[in-house]
This record gives structure tokens, sequence and C-alpha cells, in this order.
């Protein structure tokens, strides 16, 4: 899918909201890409979708950034200066499970692509960007047949 600008980039975002159950607890999108290829601008046009209305920052050196929204807990990840996958441990990993995952960076983590349920691959095409949405679970690739 080709995203000419941002803003094609932040109604990606959106769509991929309205494929989300209403409790996406337990959900896991990974969002891969070079830098500047818009993993930090899709993220936060979901938070927003999800209903988010404050400032979204790149967790790039937090690591984490957690968000209640009404009922759902969403934590915003970004493993680019994650240097091995035995360092989630002590980002307490496994008490992130049970809200929203957006993950930037996953390759850093072997093993993420098999817990995932979306992959969100996003590349440089010229002055634009193209993303490319693979289901990586059968719910994941049952939200896609639903609708982008």
């Amino acid at each position: 899918m080709e995203l000419r600008d941002a803003a094609a980039t932040e109604e990606l975002g959106r769509d991929l909201v309205t494929l989300l159950p209403e409790d996406p607890g337990g959900w896991m999108i990974l969002l891969q890409g070079e830098l500047g290829t818009g993993k930090t601008t899709l993220a936060r046009s979901m938070l927003r979708a999800l209903g988010h209305e404050g400032i979204v920052p790149s967790p790039t050196y937090t690591l984490v950034e957690p968000y209640r929204i009404d009922d759902r807990t969403v934590y915003h990840v970004d493993l680019y200066r994650i240097a091995d996958a035995s360092e989630l441990e002590f980002l307490g990993w496994a008490d992130l499970r049970d809200g929203l995952l957006l993950i930037e960076w996953p390759d850093r983590a072997d093993g993420l692509t098999e817990q995932g349920d979306l992959l969100i691959e996003l590349s440089y095409s010229g002055k634009g960007r193209n993303a490319e949405i693979s289901g990586l679970s059968d719910r994941g690739r049952e939200a896609l047949r639903a609708g982008l």
C-alpha cells in the first residue's frame, strides 16, 4: 500500500484500529522499518484513534510508554536500544501482555514475529512510503480479511 505522506500514514493507523476487537488486550502489532519510515507516526495515529487525547512521545529512551484509554491498556514499545531479547525481562515484558502492544523495531528481539498478530513493514518509496501488512496469527489474518 502506498503512503504518499504523513496524513496517509495516520489514515492507515485509524484503519488498523477498526480491525481490532473492542478489547484488544493481548494483541501484538509489530511496526518494522528503517529510521524515518513512519513507525511512530503510525503508532500515534492508532493511539489517537483508540481515544488517547494527550501527547504521544516516542518511547525511544523510555522503551515503554503505557496508556490507559477508557478500560483498555496500550503499550507503545520501542526496542531500538535493545541489544538482546533477554533484556525484555527487565522491561517487565510478562506484565505487558494484558494490553495492546504496539512494538517498534521488533526485529531487535528474536521470536516476536512468532508471537505477533499483525506485522506492518514500512519502507521508503521515492518521497513517500510503502506499507506491507501481514497477518501473523489466525486472529491477525482474520482481521485483515475482514478489513483493509
